[in-house]
């Protein structure tokens, strides 16, 4: 490891740590490292260009962030709601459960944890904490914990971008994905009924059954999405960047329509805001192409996959190793980061110690996201403190019981890879 790349990971954790947005402080250290080893700037604008230009794949991102947000600004969150209040809401903890399955459902549509937590996420815990039954930490709490699923089941922005570095198939992951996603929801659900009972939450009012087919059909046109997606996918109709498309399209064509939800004015607002959130990703996206060339001249994957094979480290210890260390690293930094920058320096390893690419990107992609809902960084608790208001101390005192759930869960899927490879290889997967 040369003194150029010790100046350069300096740089990159000063920058951070004096909160430059990462995107920056990546970018910064890596031009430090470019100019200490005396190689030309241009490097970097080739790396970039090259990368970008040569990855149809990363067309998938600002599509599924288009379609997410249409999603949002229609009456669809509304109608997928009253759906899922109909289906679960009689229960202990009712709202609850409706917050998983919104989560569920919702997140065949946006693959982005955020979007699901700022936008339908939003109108749940303001419907909990109206019924009285519930605190506002609590419906918060829960609000963050099921919008970790979003990315889990597909479409799913993070696995577009492990598909990027890893070279692994965008189809397979997003099938991978489906048998965690309802894991990581049943474990939910579960903790939540634990708590419902233990706390004494009143019952809702319920729906009445004869109400349940009329809310199906009402929901029905917007469930469709994840199943358009697939079979695009797996028919050999579209590629995943061209199901991105359809998935936009589809959404467009609903909110217009369909539910005849959407203006010209909002519609503009839309593609304004999908715009910035893509533009942010891809600013990342740029840092880490030219990051991770500097990590390739210095060899790192390499090295970090000889030493470990040479300590005879087991599989199991690698991936374990790999979690904890994921699970650290997501207090701090985003998934975007670490999917692009630190995942890759593993890679290696996993190809050597024969480790399935597809079930190392569901346990990390699944790892990022628990990131996302753990004190004291967890982004989605930083989200809905500023859509909601509700004070950040009172949402961690709640999140605990759910954070817990979730590690079990990742732990499941490290220790039974078959949750994760059995969907994939029922359709063709040789891994």
């Amino acid at each position: 490891m040369s003194v150029e790349f010790l100046v350069c990971i300096a740089t990159l954790f000063f920058l951070a740590g004096i909160g430059a947005p990462i995107a920056y402080a990546i970018l910064i250290a890596s031009i430090v490292y470019l100019f200490a080893a005396g190689q030309s700037i241009g490097i970097a604008g080739k790396v970039l260009m090259d990368g970008l230009y040569q990855s149809f794949i990363l067309l998938a991102v600002p599509l599924f962030i288009v379609a997410a947000n249409i999603m949002n600004a229609g009456t669809i969150s509304d109608r997928l709601l009253s759906f899922c209040v109909a289906l679960v809401g009689r229960f202990r903890g009712g709202l609850g459960h409706v917050n998983v399955v919104a989560s569920l459902i919702f997140s065949g549509m946006s693959g982005s944890a955020v979007a699901d937590a700022a936008g339908i996420g939003k109108i749940i815990i303001e419907m909990m904490t109206k019924s009285g039954h519930y605190t506002r930490g609590y419906a918060a709490a829960i609000t963050a914990a099921s919008a970790t699923i979003g990315p889990i089941i597909p479409p799913s922005i993070p696995m577009v971008l492990y598909a990027l570095v890893s070279n692994t198939s965008i189809g397979y992951l997003f099938l991978g994905g489906i048998i965690p996603g309802l894991l990581m929801g049943a474990v939910l659900m579960a903790m939540n009924t634990v708590l419902s009972h233990r706390r004494g939450f009143a019952l809702e009012e319920p729906v009445p059954l004869s109400e349940l087919p009329r809310r199906t059909v009402d929901a029905f046109p917007a469930l469709l999405m994840p199943a358009i997606l697939l079979y695009g996918i797996y028919g050999g109709v579209t590629t995943p960047t061209e199901a991105a498309a359809v998935a936009a399209f589809y959404a467009l064509i609903l909110a217009t329509f369909f539910y005849r939800a959407l203006s010209f004015r909002s519609l503009y607002e839309i593609l304004v805001e999908s715009a910035r959130s893509s533009a942010a990703v891809g600013l990342v996206i740029g840092g880490a192409l030219i990051l991770n060339y500097v990590v390739a001249s210095e060899n790192i994957p390499g090295i970090l996959a000889e030493r470990l094979v040479e300590i005879d480290v087991s599989p199991l210890a690698f991936m374990l190793g790999v979690n904890i260390l994921l699970l650290l690293l997501g207090c701090v930094l985003d998934a975007t980061t670490i999917i692009l920058v630190i995942i890759p320096l593993f890679l290696p390893t996993c190809r050597e110690l024969g480790i399935d690419l597809v079930h190392f990107g569901i346990v990390a992609v699944v790892n990022c996201m628990i990131g996302l809902i753990t004190p004291p960084y967890g982004i989605l608790l930083f989200v809905l403190n500023a859509v909601t208001r509700i004070p950040l101390g009172e949402i961690i005192s709640e999140v605990w019981p759910f954070l817990l759930a979730l590690l079990l869960a990742l732990l499941g899927l490290v220790l039974l890879p078959d949750l994760v490879l059995w969907l994939p290889r029922v359709f063709g997967y040789a891994g």
